[in-house]
């Protein structure tokens, strides 16, 4: 497997990605991949290299240059705040990690996915309203709160967002404003709750944050992994 350090730029920012391909021949689906506030790490580069074994090529993308990532969450937040400060600084970061991830030569630009994770989830939707071609959007314990809520009509995209019924940082109200932007749009929607499940249910290290509010939940994560490749197949056909 061919797995990598991508540099690509957004600007004067240089960027360092995570790309991992196994090589396989033919052009195949290209998946970049959003992570959390954090940062760049292990959790999303395991993502990638496990959706790069079933036959996409796949960026972990880096939200805030030089592959640099928060050590606490504090910092985590102020890193992840400057970014949505400007959404269409935010737009354009996002953008130019699919660009990179489009230039790979075994990547079939007409079958493109984002997906993400808390932050990287947000920044997946938002990748959508800016008109992005892209086939699946995924957004996995995101924040569904829209800078734009009108630029909705802008996704082009089948659309997942996989969501801890129980998560006390994505209030119900935004819930259901974001169900309520979608169904002003003709875009291909599903939102998925899991029950127990609260924010960061896909990492497991959620839990060594020490905060009620971050946890691993491993029937939610196998649950909304499967869903994701489900749409997946209904947005590429077969590889």
């Amino acid at each position: 497997m061919a797995n990598k350090t991508l540099e690509y730029r957004d600007g004067a920012v240089t960027l360092k990605g995570y790309l991992a391909d196994d090589a396989r021949p033919g052009a195949r689906p290209g998946v970049v991949l959003f992570p959390e506030a954090f940062g760049i790490g292990e959790h999303v580069i395991e993502r990638a290299r496990r959706l790069a074994a079933l036959g996409y090529v796949a960026l972990a993308a880096d939200p805030y240059g030089d592959g640099a990532q928060a050590t606490d969450l504090p910092g985590a937040i102020e890193m992840m705040t400057a970014v949505r400060s400007d959404v269409s600084r935010w737009r354009a970061r996002a953008q130019a990690a699919l660009d990179a991830l489009s230039a790979q030569s075994g990547v079939d630009r007409a079958r493109l996915a984002a997906i993400g994770y808390c932050f990287g989830g947000s920044t997946a939707l938002e990748l959508g309203r800016s008109g992005a071609s892209l086939r699946a959007i995924v957004s996995f314990h995101g924040g569904l709160e829209a800078p734009k809520p009108e630029d909705a009509k802008n996704i082009r995209a089948k659309v997942l967002v996989c969501h801890g019924a129980n998560d006390p940082l994505i209030p119900p109200e935004q819930v259901a404003a974001f169900e309520a932007q979608m169904r002003n749009t003709a875009v291909d929607w599903q939102l998925v709750s899991y029950g127990g499940a609260v924010h960061s249910f896909t990492n497991p290290d959620a839990d060594k944050l020490g905060d009620p509010a971050f946890a691993y939940n491993a029937t939610a994560d196998r649950r909304s992994w499967a869903a994701m490749l489900s749409l997946f197949e209904e947005a590429f056909g077969s590889r």
